[in-house]
């Protein structure tokens, strides 16, 4: 049986992504897993790459090293870096599948002479472009590590086609698009309670996502709506400011956050999926994340801003609404117009894009190409 090595630098037991990539796999090949966190539920053999916390002397002398352009450097003596290559030492794998650019390099000295897939979760050049720091320090980086190894895989999956187009601009590859799509859940469309519209969001508390744009759309709705956030605590401290800048509106709940595997049949009782994403950053302005897939999958009618990938699918099987800006006031404007009948005809169009957009389809890009690789 062939044998795989799946690195990725996050907790993989609660990345989406990747826990897909190993249940697609796990069935099919001699599977290990390379990353942070416990094992994940599956028949893989697990590899622990999580880092100490690094001390401020430490990070000032990093931070130098990556201003004065030494990233080669920099990523080699990274602590999880030399650790996977400590404990892969010796192993051979007739593929490697690279979670994102921090893990390429890595997949590519393990991997020898055999084939690494490159999947990009983010455009990681440009992820947090709006902040001057992350841009002098981590996007000259990330840049370089693209420059230098993108070319060097065997082929590559990316999240969304503006990303794809991005990463094909500037750096001369063809990823092919696997959206972030969870399997059909199989669920129907809940009914419509007359003079209620249940509206959620799910996610993670994290203070670049301005969350708070949600609560300031429901002001502007009338009694009919009520917003229940689900969210993992990820900054207690945004929570906190969160829970403050609701607690006026008794109609915002903050719920607890459910396991994975539960989310879409939990989210299956609401009527409306409601995501408003300010385009801060290039990834922000791109962004086709799990939770706009799951929205679907629960068999919601979907409520956004303008995010151009997000909004080509809810045009495209009509299944919610798109405003014209990421003002609150005009989400809140599209979301109030949305008559009983319509929210039915929303909730049943979802119903119909969870059977095309899943990742039924998704993996199964993912798994041609990989079994094209090892067949080179």
């Amino acid at each position: 049986m062939k044998k795989i090595l799946i690195i990725s630098f996050s907790v993989i037991h609660s990345d989406p992504r990747v826990m897909r990539q190993i249940r697609l796999l796990d069935n099919r090949y001699r599977i290990t897993v390379a990353g942070f966190g416990r094992k994940p539920d599956a028949a893989v053999e697990f590899i622990d790459l999580t880092r100490p916390l690094s001390s401020l002397p430490s990070k000032v002398w990093w931070g130098i090293k990556l201003l004065l352009g030494f990233f080669e450097s920099y990523y080699w003596n990274r602590v999880e870096v030399r650790s996977a290559q400590d404990k892969l030492n010796g192993q051979m794998f007739d593929l490697v599948v690279a979670n994102d650019i921090s893990a390429l390099p890595l997949a590519l000295r393990l991997a020898a002479e055999h084939p690494v897939l490159m999947d990009a979760h983010e455009y990681s050049p440009r992820e947090f472009d709006d902040k001057w720091m992350w841009r002098l320090l981590f996007g000259r980086y990330h840049h370089d590590l693209c420059r230098r190894y993108l070319p060097r895989a065997a082929g590559m999956v990316t999240v969304c086609q503006g990303i794809a187009d991005e990463y094909a601009r500037h750096y001369g590859v063809a990823p092919q698009v696997v959206h972030n799509a969870p399997l059909d859940q199989k669920l129907v469309p809940s009914p419509v309670q007359s003079g209620q519209i249940r509206l959620v969001h799910h996610g993670a508390a994290i203070r670049s996502r301005h969350l708070e744009t949600m609560i300031e759309v429901m002001k502007y709705l009338d009694g009919r709506f009520s917003l229940d956030f689900m969210l993992v605590e990820s900054d207690s401290a945004y929570m906190r400011d969160l829970r403050r800048h609701a607690t006026a509106d008794e109609r915002i709940r903050f719920i607890p956050a459910v396991p994975m595997g539960e989310i879409c049949s939990t989210l299956n009782k609401y009527d409306m999926g409601i995501y408003l994403l300010p385009p801060v950053n290039f990834n922000h302005e791109y962004a086709l994340p799990n939770k706009f897939f799951e929205f679907i999958q629960a068999r919601l009618a979907v409520a956004i801003g303008p995010s151009p990938e997000m909004a080509r699918i809810v045009r495209t099987f009509g299944c919610g609404v798109v405003a014209d800006s990421f003002d609150p006031s005009e989400l809140a404007g599209v979301i109030s117009k949305v008559s009983e009948g319509e929210l039915v005809r929303y909730k049943a169009a979802a119903d119909v894009a969870a059977t095309e957009v899943n990742y039924e389809t998704g993996g199964r890009v993912l798994l041609q190409k990989i079994e094209r690789l090892l067949a080179q």
